[in-house]
């Protein structure tokens, strides 16, 4: 799994002992990019679709992606701009306007979107970062874990051991499992380092130490546990 940790991380000197991580920089923040872009393994670029929702802005799509072309190069890639709480036709429409090759962005599906959604998705691009919204919101609750369950069980079933590239946003304490994301993101270390007695490169290294398991085994629904 790919431990994308969030931007931005403060002071200076707590990013640089994270040097050789992978990082996610957001559009609504991206103070760290420079840094980032010489320190880092890889870039995941949120469009900070989210930022603009919860701050009552409108989210620019052309000023997006005048940030993001120069930078989109393997191994970089960025998230397919999305609309939150948004319908399946809303989230179509958003996709289309993807201007680059299909291999650098990953589109969103968000958790209370149809599981068919989810599939067409997968079929078209071949990955897909999953966004907690609405009624799935809270990560970790047992509703939310559920969701998270009746989605894994749709993917074995529609394409058996091998499923798509999953993302998991804010989800890296998922990290452990049970459902087997292939990379994640959060900010818990920016949010969290200043006051944790290890420093920045400790807590992201104990977190890159965990991860999920390969393949999923479909649960039965009404046994769902988190």
């Amino acid at each position: 799994m790919i431990h994308y940790h969030g931007t931005p991380i403060s002071p200076i000197k707590a990013i640089q002992t994270m040097a050789g991580k992978n990082f996610c920089i957001s559009y609504a923040r991206p103070d760290d990019l420079q840094r980032c872009l010489k320190i880092g393994q890889s870039l995941m670029l949120d469009n900070g679709a989210f930022s603009a929702k919860t701050r009552g802005l409108e989210f620019d799509l052309h000023g997006f992606y005048q940030w993001v072309e120069p930078l989109l190069a393997h191994p970089h890639w960025a998230v397919v701009p999305d609309v939150i709480d948004g319908t399946v036709d809303q989230q179509k429409e958003m996709t289309k306007t993807w201007p680059f090759r299909k291999e650098f962005g990953i589109p969103v599906w968000h958790l209370g979107l149809p599981i068919s959604y989810l599939i067409e998705l997968c079929d078209q691009w071949g990955r897909v970062c999953f966004g907690s919204a609405g009624e799935y919101w809270q990560i970790g609750t047992s509703k939310w874990c559920g969701r998270m369950d009746e989605a894994f069980n749709a993917l074995v079933q529609a394409y058996g051991r091998q499923i798509p590239w999953v993302h998991g946003m804010r989800m890296l304490g998922q990290s452990a499992g049970p459902w087997p994301l292939a990379s994640a993101d959060s900010t818990n270390v920016a949010v969290n380092h200043s006051g944790n007695l290890e420093c920045a490169g400790c807590m992201a290294k104990r977190i890159d130490s965990t991860n999920p398991p390969t393949f999923w085994k479909s649960n039965p629904l009404q046994e769902t546990l988190c």
